[in-house]
């Protein structure tokens, strides 16, 4: 999704870590300063262009006024014969980008606002152009990278991970589904990850990132400064150029090289376990398995929205025949069901507002959500589909 669902670095559990970030963000914004930085920085250095997402005090999280910035710059730099490549960092050293804000998008909902509409229209135009982008396009995802940052990442041709990289798709614990494309590159990861990633919300750190397949290569963060520059350096280069300069720089990198993926040994058994025509089949594969691992995976599906979980389910399953700019489609009409439905608002009630960590979900368990409901959420809405131009 591409709002702040989004669990931070700290060892809490995962709805005290949403609540640390929005918290964080709402004390941020009450704070008044005489110099309003730029949200976001679009410069030009030689022949590349760079975006810097600059909120780094709200983990750089992605607002409207962005989008609107960071898209037409993009286009602009797609057609100049000026500029080769573009790069694509967050400032801070925390996050790339944490995502969204959830409450601005809530608040605007109930007091019947378009927000809800413009914002995921705009960012999933923005996801589709990036996914499109006809030049080498590089995202140095350095930090906290979620939601949107996903969206703003994922679908590009390169992804540089370092240690501090953290990733997850926790949506499904406050109503909603993983956005941003996650309908896409998750079913195109191996195996059942992508599904085990989208219905759990688990988070991956580090070299792991790219082990999973969700970026392309893996660099030490004391290396990324170098590596800009290099990349700033090359002379018109093809995607090949830059393929063998992210590799020369991971061979560089040594951190962590010798730890095996954190799912390793789990990776059979997710494809066991999470192998099932439904949501309650992969609930009953779990439970009847018995070990540790099942266990933990079942008591946190058990926490997590039943529609969501359904929502989701289905989601990944037509997303892995679909085109990008199709699952963009099809995520849209989900994102404005779930605004229309009451999960979304009571699981920001829950883990951001009240903070009583006790989601009261309609339906409440996974044999109430019906075909028929679950079908309602992939409709055409009311108001216009999503366009591309």
């Amino acid at each position: 999704m591409s709002l702040t669902v989004l669990a931070s670095a700290y060892r809490l559990k995962p709805l005290h870590r949403l609540q640390r970030i929005q918290a964080h963000m709402v004390r941020t914004r009450s704070v008044m300063s005489s110099h309003v930085e730029p949200e976001v920085l679009l410069e030009k250095v030689g022949r590349t262009g760079v975006i810097t997402m600059n909120r780094p005090k709200v983990l750089n999280a992605l607002n409207l006024t962005m989008i609107r910035q960071i898209y037409p710059q993009l286009k602009k730099w797609e057609n100049d014969s000026e500029t080769d490549i573009v790069i694509i960092k967050g400032a801070g050293g925390k996050a790339f980008c944490a995502g969204g804000d959830i409450r601005a998008v809530t608040e605007a909902g109930k007091a019947g606002g378009s927000l809800a509409q413009d914002f995921f229209r705009e960012e999933y135009i923005l996801n589709n152009a990036i996914g499109a982008y006809r030049k080498p396009y590089i995202a140095i995802i350095d930090g906290i990278t979620m939601g949107g940052g996903v969206g703003l990442s994922v679908h590009g041709r390169f992804r540089v991970a370092t240690e501090k990289t953290l990733f997850a798709m926790p949506e499904t614990a406050i109503g909603l589904f993983p956005d941003v494309g996650g309908g896409y590159f998750l079913p195109r990861l191996r195996g059942k990850l992508g599904l085990f990633l989208a219905l759990t919300g688990f988070r991956l750190k580090g070299r792991d990132v790219q082990r999973a397949g969700v970026a392309t290569h893996f660099v030490e963060s004391n290396k990324i400064p170098d590596l800009e520059k290099e990349l700033v350096d090359l002379k018109c280069p093809s995607n090949a150029d830059i393929s063998k300069l992210l590799e020369s720089h991971q061979k560089q990198s040594s951190l962590d090289s010798e730890k095996p993926f954190v799912l390793e040994k789990h990776l059979s058994e997710i494809d066991r376990l999470f192998s099932s025509s439904s949501v309650e089949g992969i609930m009953q594969n779990l439970r009847a398995d018995g070990s540790d691992f099942a266990n933990k995976q079942a008591e946190t599906l058990s926490k997590m929205s039943p529609t969501s979980l359904k929502i989701t389910f289905k989601q990944l399953q037509l997303g892995a025949a679909l085109s990008l700019q199709d699952v963009l489609v099809m995520e849209y009409r989900l994102s404005q069901a779930c605004m229309r439905g009451c999960d979304f608002h009571e699981g920001v009630r829950a883990v951001l507002v009240d903070r009583d960590q006790n989601p009261k979900w309609n339906p409440s368990t996974l044999d109430q959500v019906s075909d028929q409901l679950v079908d309602k959420y992939f409709s055409s809405p009311a108001e216009k589909d999503l366009m591309f131009t």
